[in-house]
């Protein structure tokens, strides 16, 4: 059964799976796990779907780094 990356409710645990897509749904889910609005980069969405096991928490903890990595 695939998830519903338009409107089911994404938390911490949800795993990123074959059919993820970047939504707005997504996009608010990080927007409240990173305290702002941020626009992918096409790299940050290639990272996301690389297939390596993680959920939507290490997501939010891996675009951090990045987005700090970025400023500096």
């Amino acid at each position: 059964m695939s998830f519903d990356w338009h409107s089911a409710p994404i938390t911490q645990d949800t795993p990123v799976t074959p059919d993820y897509r970047t939504t707005q749904n997504v996009l608010r889910f990080l927007a409240t796990e990173l305290g702002h609005a941020i626009k992918l980069k096409r790299e940050d969405m290639a990272w996301i779907r690389s297939g390596a096991p993680k959920t939507m928490g290490e997501v939010a903890d891996g675009l951090r780094d990045r987005l700090s990595e970025r400023e500096e």
